[in-house]
């Protein structure tokens, strides 16, 4: 048999894809590579951070360790979130393009839908930002959400830590998209842009409020052409909606700026307003008060998630949850009498 035969892929994408496999990599070389700020090895460190594999997964532990300790005294992190269609990717581009002409060397984390059927991605967005991908300051990376909620995906907070310890002192973290779970990249990101489109105005009140709280500005996206004067009236309709929303930086006055990617208007103007806001959060002290909280929420989330990887890896445990289970199914229990007997069978394993 050849050699490649043995790992060819078999599945609806391409089946006559073949790879070979890749040798294993040492911690070092990881280390070297993000010190040489090496695109490719940091693209495979992301990778590394994001296998459930045992033995990569110490290998991944640590390298974060160490990246932890190479992190830049002074490095940004922006959210930039939207429903589907509003120009998330097209923005980015336009925007990263005049960011990296300031002098920042910049990092895209593009999260995407992850199928429920298949768990697939198509992780399109590198297509979508070809002139910005091929500029030698900046690093795109799209990475699939797995079913995580919250517009992000698993490890996005240790891939941005992986791409500032590399010499990428600005990350921009685009989310999936899909509106009513984007409150999550807030906690892990410095200022958070929402995009909206024009027209869009009728449509506040299916936008949830935490979303509209967490947005530190706000930016009418594709105000050119014949949708300049509805784009107008769009911001006109925020800029209303905003007085019924306390904003979690007291004094702060969130902007709603007009934005065209194409025609690149707005962009010196969103570029002050994110200057603007950092330089408020870092003399009121909300700046490093919330990168502060942001460490202890990740902590706690990694434990629960921790927890009830132990919880379900327990054969004691996972036995009786099964059984509960299909009792529930075949309608011999109750919901409410599945959930006290493994409450009691939770609490007699931790106290036997």
């Amino acid at each position: 048999m050849n050699p490649e035969e043995k790992y060819s892929i078999s599945g609806p994408i391409n089946p006559d894809f073949k790879f070979k496999k890749v040798s294993s990599r040492d911690l070092e070389y990881y280390i070297r590579g993000l010190q040489q700020h090496n695109k490719f090895v940091l693209s495979e460190a992301i990778t590394l951070i994001e296998s459930q594999n045992a033995q990569k997964s110490i290998k991944a532990a640590a390298l974060m360790d160490w990246a932890f300790d190479h992190l830049p005294k002074d490095s940004l992190r922006i959210a930039v979130t939207g429903t589907p269609g509003v120009g998330k990717s097209t923005f980015i581009e336009a925007f990263g393009n005049l960011w990296v002409h300031h002098g920042h060397k910049l990092s895209v984390l593009a999260v995407d839908p992850s199928s429920q059927i298949s768990g697939g991605s198509i992780l399109g967005d590198k297509t979508r930002m070809t002139t910005l991908a091929a500029n030698p300051e900046v690093f795109i990376r799209p990475s699939a959400s797995g079913g995580t909620l919250g517009g992000t995906a698993l490890h996005t907070k240790d891939a941005i830590m992986l791409c500032e310890a590399a010499g990428y002192t600005t990350s921009i973290v685009e989310t999936v998209g899909v509106g009513q779970s984007e409150t999550e990249v807030h906690h892990m990101t410095d200022v958070s842009l929402l995009l909206v489109q024009p027209g869009a105005g009728d449509e506040i009140q299916g936008i949830k409020r935490g979303i509209m709280e967490n947005a530190d500005i706000i930016i009418i996206n594709k105000a050119d052409g014949p949708q300049l004067p509805l784009a107008r009236e769009t911001q006109k309709n925020y800029s209303n909606a905003l007085r019924l929303f306390h904003h979690p930086v007291e004094g702060w006055s969130v902007p709603v700026v007009l934005v065209s990617s194409i025609d690149h208007t707005g962009m010196d103007e969103v570029i002050r307003h994110i200057s603007d806001f950092i330089s408020f959060g870092k003399n009121t002290g909300y700046f490093y008060t919330k990168r502060k909280t942001q460490e202890e929420r990740w902590f706690v989330k990694q434990v629960q998630r921790l927890m009830e990887k132990w919880f379900f890896s327990n054969i004691h445990i996972k036995t009786h949850f099964e059984k509960l289970r299909q009792q529930l199914l075949d309608g011999k229990i109750s919901t409410p009498a599945a959930i006290r007997k493994m409450n009691n069978i939770f609490e007699q394993e931790m106290n036997p």
